[in-house]
């Protein structure tokens, strides 16, 4: 072969080796950001919250933290040629799967659905319990929904005051999304209140009592303070209900107790039973103007099913079982308190 021809060969061969490793080069990278690159084998949190209102920075940023991205680049690459780049991304918890490409957690944080949360409601007392205890599930901070409990327009809107608006709240476990806001928590409280009113003929029991549904939740309530026992719940409320029929004060110490906040005393005496306000029922008749904690289910029950008796009275059983004892006259009334004194003289309590 002639030399000169095997030179231009050579040089064309090296040209397109050349073209060839920069063709794959540039071939790879976009290969590796789609399908190679993406979220480790192993994470560490199963669950990514992107808050609301967050930029794309703000979403690298998270990303990269939880450690849910291998490559920053080839996501921030991929992210740009799938147009997932906005002024405000979406927000939401979404579970993250490990070994997913960046193809797959784009698109699942794009369009995917997203995780919900279980939000828990005990039996808090204070409106600011529950604002603290449902921050601890859903994106909405403690603040904002104790504002939103408070907020006057609002809770004319929704037809509830700052003293009633515990009255919407059913102790239960829900299932809702992590991006809700306080508003939208509320809204889905009364969703499910009405719900809970809506079975086992709950508003026709409460109008047969003479009751509208807040004054059982308050009544509710108090049954709740009185005793962790459901099987006595409706005997208590029967007493109580017995006392509102004929007109006699409740007197019943939770209410007292709350009055003062005293949450943390061990006996009540005369500072809380002579406490002036509206929710001390030893100083005022009938219901409090609100619930004193929020009530759970055997209580609400409780009331709307409540034992048939003439009991007026009950106090504390002279044992540690936690029930009480009931009366129908303020002499039989008084034996029962004494037996209970005595034991708990003897006990040194």
């Amino acid at each position: 072969m002639n030399p000169q021809k095997s030179s231009l060969w050579k040089y064309l061969l090296v040209f397109i080796a050349a073209a060839v490793l920069a063709g794959a080069f540039f071939a790879w990278q976009p290969l590796r950001a789609i399908y190679f690159s993406g979220v480790p084998k192993k994470v560490e949190e199963q669950y990514v919250c992107i808050p609301t209102g967050s930029t794309f920075e703000e979403v690298v940023a998270i990303l990269k933290m939880g450690g849910f991205i291998s490559s920053e680049a080839d996501f921030r690459w991929l992210a740009e040629k799938m147009n997932y780049r906005k002024a405000k991304m979406r927000s939401g918890r979404f579970e993250v799967k490990p070994g997913w490409s960046n193809r797959e957690l784009i698109q699942h944080l794009r369009n995917g659905e997203q995780a919900p949360v279980k939000v828990i409601l005990n039996n808090e007392r204070l409106p600011e319990e529950v604002a603290g205890a449902v921050a601890r599930f859903i994106e909405a901070d403690s603040l904002s929904l104790l504002n939103t409990f408070r907020n006057p327009a609002f809770l004319r809107e929704i037809g509830y005051t700052p003293e009633t608006i515990l009255t919407a709240f059913i102790p239960n476990t829900y299932e809702m999304y992590w991006n809700t806001d306080a508003q939208g928590f509320v809204r889905r409280m009364l969703k499910e209140h009405d719900a809970f009113w809506s079975k086992n003929n709950r508003r026709m029991k409460a109008g047969a009592l003479g009751l509208t549904e807040t004054e059982v939740y308050i009544l509710a309530s108090i049954v709740e303070r009185e005793t962790n026992a459901n099987p006595e719940k409706p005997t208590i409320a029967g007493v109580y209900l017995n006392r509102l029929k004929i007109g006699m004060k409740l007197q019943a110490d939770p209410t007292s107790v709350f009055a003062t906040r005293d949450f943390a005393t061990r006996r009540v005496t005369e500072y809380h039973t002579s406490f002036d306000s509206p929710y001390n029922t030893y100083v005022y008749k009938g219901l409090p103007p609100g619930p004193i904690s929020m009530a759970s289910i055997p209580s609400l029950d409780a009331v709307l099913n409540p034992a048939q008796h003439k009991y007026l009275y009950f106090c504390a059983r002279p044992d540690e079982s936690g029930t009480h004892s009931f009366a129908e006259t303020f002499a039989a009334h008084k034996v029962n308190a004494e037996r209970f004194q005595t034991y708990v003289r003897q006990k040194g309590l």
